[in-house]
This record gives structure tokens, sequence and C-alpha cells, in this order.
């Protein structure tokens, strides 16, 4: 048997939720989404479908174990323990979001609303869920095993990402660093630098590999083109916008990042230098002039409970 004894239920706002949060009531929300044209009905079916599939996920889990239930917003400050089995309620992004702060520990990721969701991450329903449950609390429980990558600041901070890291400006200017890959460096001004896992590929690198493509048969280019297929164990870089001058270079502007290899950027930005991971942007790390920072694998592993 495991020695899991509480379950954290993490949960995301709806989109209606936020829009009541900016607008102070259903009746403003639903007045400025309907004075645009908008269909605010949809909003209120979404939001209804998540709550059916959170409170059965609710009713289901605490007929077998105590659970708290945990927002989204405050995952990134709640300390987990080895005794804690992680469920999620919500899209991919929250499986990514959330799995970064858990290390090793299993999580049960959920699908409420299969008929929006793709569910790339999440292998069960509100009606399946309960079988992972138990094989985790009978310690009879298989995974798929996710690489993470850290950035490491040279004063020992350190930022996870699940899907990807984004190393630039905290604004629509150009970021400006030193790039140091494999005894190679350049000097960059560009829209930033991209660090995708394997799981992240099909995330926020699909679109660089969508405007390649893209500029590609615009200009007489192949129709077709395969992006890169990633191992596990491996990062993928690339540069956005890289701009050629007479201080800035186009050189190590994509590749791989083998496990045993580190990518080192130093910042040349004064101000407004940020790392952040998964497009969370609350969550970052100032990346200013004096700063470098090394990325590459992190050392931990997610868990993610399989059926």
């Amino acid at each position: 048997m495991s020695q899991i004894e509480y379950a954290i239920v993490v949960k995301s706002k709806t989109r209606l939720e936020q829009l009541v949060a900016r607008y102070n009531t259903r009746a403003q929300a639903r007045f400025y989404i309907e004075a645009n044209g908008g269909d605010f009905s949809f909003y209120e079916q979404e939001h209804e479908t998540y709550y059916a599939s959170l409170d059965e996920v609710q009713r289901k889990l605490g007929a077998i174990m105590k659970y708290k239930l945990l927002e989204r917003e405050f995952v990134s400050t709640y300390l987990f323990s080895e005794q804690h089995l992680v469920v999620t309620v919500g899209q991919d992004g929250l499986v990514a979001n959330t799995a970064k702060y858990v290390g090793s520990r299993p999580i049960v990721a959920i699908n409420p609303d299969e008929s929006r969701y793709d569910g790339v991450l999440l292998p069960f329903n509100p009606r399946n869920f309960v079988i992972a449950v138990w094989q985790v609390l009978k310690g009879g429980y298989s995974t798929r095993e996710i690489a993470l990558a850290e950035a490491r600041l040279q004063d020992g901070q350190r930022l996870l990402a699940f899907n990807e890291l984004f190393v630039g400006a905290a604004s629509h200017t150009s970021a400006r660093y030193k790039i140091s890959f494999r005894e190679q460096e350049a000097w960059h001004s560009s829209s930033g630098l991209l660090l995708s896992t394997k799981a992240g590929s099909t995330a926020w690198m699909s679109s660089v590999f969508n405007m390649v493509q893209g500029v590609a048969q615009a200009f007489g280019g192949p129709k077709q083109w395969a992006p890169p297929q990633m191992e596990g164990e491996e990062l993928l870089f690339a540069v956005r916008e890289p701009f050629a001058s007479k201080t800035s270079q186009i050189e190590l502007s994509a590749g791989r990042v083998r496990s045993t290899e580190r990518l080192e950027l130093t910042s040349q930005m004064p101000e407004r230098g940020v790392i952040f991971s998964d497009g969370i942007e609350q969550d970052f790390l100032q990346f200013n002039s004096g700063a470098i920072a090394s990325l590459g694998l992190a050392p931990e592993r997610v868990q993610l409970v399989q059926a």
C-alpha cells in the first residue's frame, strides 16, 4: 500500500468566472458580451459543465479519502507533501502549470469537458478517474514520465517548465542577450527565445513551426514541412524573429539540447528582462543585465498516472 493519505484537487477558474471578476456581476458581463455581438450562453454552458464535473469528482473522491480544493493561482505557493495525491480538473494547461510544483507525486488528470478539450494530457474523466485513485492508493499504478526543463541563475534562483521556458523582454521591445552553446556564441536582438520540452512541442513551440512553414509556402518553398521529432530526454530551442545588424547576429537561432548539454544566456537588458514558464507571466525570474541563465533538462520527472 502507498503512503498517500490526502488528495489535493486543483481547479481553475472558468471564463465566466473571469468575466464576472472583471465586470463585477454576471449581468454586467452578459451586457458587455452581448453588446459586442457575443453569445453569453456559450460561457454559461461551459461554466455549468465544468462545475457539474467538479461536483462529481468531489463526490466520488470524498467517498474514498479526504481532500482539499486548491485554486490554480495558489499552486506555486502551496507546500505539497509525500502523502498527497494530486488531482487536476481542467484543461491540459492546468496539468502543465501544476506539475512543475508537485515534484514526483502522482497526478491524476481529469478532463471535465471532453466535447471542448482535446485532453492530450488528460487520460481520465469524472466517470472513470476513481479507478486511477484506487490504483495509486494500492501502490500498483502505471505512469507516463514527463521530462521538465529548468532555468538556473548564477545566484541560485531556479524555475521549472512543463512545456517551455521563455527568455526575453516583458514587453514588445527587443530582447538583448548573448547565447552560448557547444563552444559557440552569438549576440542576439530578438523577440525572445523559447526552450521547449517534448510535451511542449505541440504547444507554443508549434506556432514557431507553423510560422516557418507558412513563410516558406508563401515564397515558393516546400508545401509540406515536417517539424523535428523529439526524444523524451532532449529539448528544442528557437529564437523568435532574430535580427541581424552590426551588433547582433542570427547564428545559434535554433537547435537541440541533449540531456547532458546546457544552453547559457547572458542578459544585456538594463530592465524588464524576464524568464517565465508555460505562459504564466506572473511567475518569473528577473533577467536583467549581469544575469546569467543556464537552461537545460531538470532532474525532476513528472509522474502522470495512466489508465
